[in-house]
């Protein structure tokens, strides 16, 4: 079954590699979809996927790269759109 999700990450979690490891999980994982810093100093991932590899992205925002510091994550579930042909940094 395919999944989409929004993740708002926050914490330390801009200038410590988080849109560059992220990229590099999501295509592991073989997920489509985005990542970007917001203005507000928080990170905002979109994934589409099978679920159980969107699952495991979602597990590893939770930690993040080795310098960031995860304060707190918010994922919605939304509608799958196949919108998506890669995953890239915005």
């Amino acid at each position: 079954m395919d999944k989409r999700i929004r993740i708002i990450v926050e914490g330390l979690v801009q200038g410590v590699f988080y849109r560059a490891s992220t990229l590099k999980t999501a295509q592991q994982l073989n997920l489509t979809g985005y990542v970007r810093n917001l203005p507000d100093g928080n990170v905002e991932v979109v994934a589409e996927g099978r679920s159980e590899q969107v699952d495991r992205l979602i597990s590893w925002c939770h930690q993040g790269p080795t310098h960031a510091v995860v304060s707190k994550i918010e994922v919605t579930e939304q509608s799958y759109r196949w919108e998506f042909r890669s995953f890239d940094i915005r």
